[in-house]
């Protein structure tokens, strides 16, 4: 009797563990599928973003696909930081550790930007390099022009 009272809650534990892998999974299948449409994405616990040319899109991940989707032009953009618990990083040498991890875009009108979370500071650096790239770049055109 009593270890089929200790047994009992490890069987919840391992059924609520298989649960929670298949959601995981089903997440990543749906992101799969949405991130097809993009030059570049990427998937992680808190966001998904993508890049389509000059279009940045990021959201949030579901079983169902990803929700609270929204859009804007690097065009658009003044700036883009680095951000690692609240301050400003210097992208070539990022700290190691950090307890929240985004990228922030910066709009000209006051006040306005957009955070995308990530769960890793290299990943979030290397979008943050590349996105800087691709910024600098449209920038530039748009002088030319």
């Amino acid at each position: 009797m009593e270890r089929g009272l200790f047994w009992l809650p490890l069987l919840a534990i391992f059924f609520w563990l298989a649960w929670q892998g298949s959601q995981e999974y089903q997440k990543v299948e749906a992101y799969r599928a949405w991130a097809e449409q993009f030059d570049r994405a990427k998937y992680d616990i808190y966001a998904v973003l993508g890049q389509k040319g000059d279009n940045i899109t990021w959201g949030k991940p579901t079983v169902k696909g990803p929700i609270k989707l929204e859009t804007f032009s690097l065009f658009d953009v003044k700036k883009i930081h680095l951000l690692v618990d609240d301050k400003v990083i210097n992208i070539e040498n990022p700290p190691e550790k950090g307890r929240t991890i985004e990228l922030e875009f910066l709009f000209p009108e006051p006040q306005h930007s957009i955070r995308v979370p990530f769960t890793e500071i290299p990943l979030a650096a290397e979008w943050g390099k590349y996105l800087q790239g691709a910024w600098q770049n449209l920038q530039s055109e748009g002088e030319k022009s």
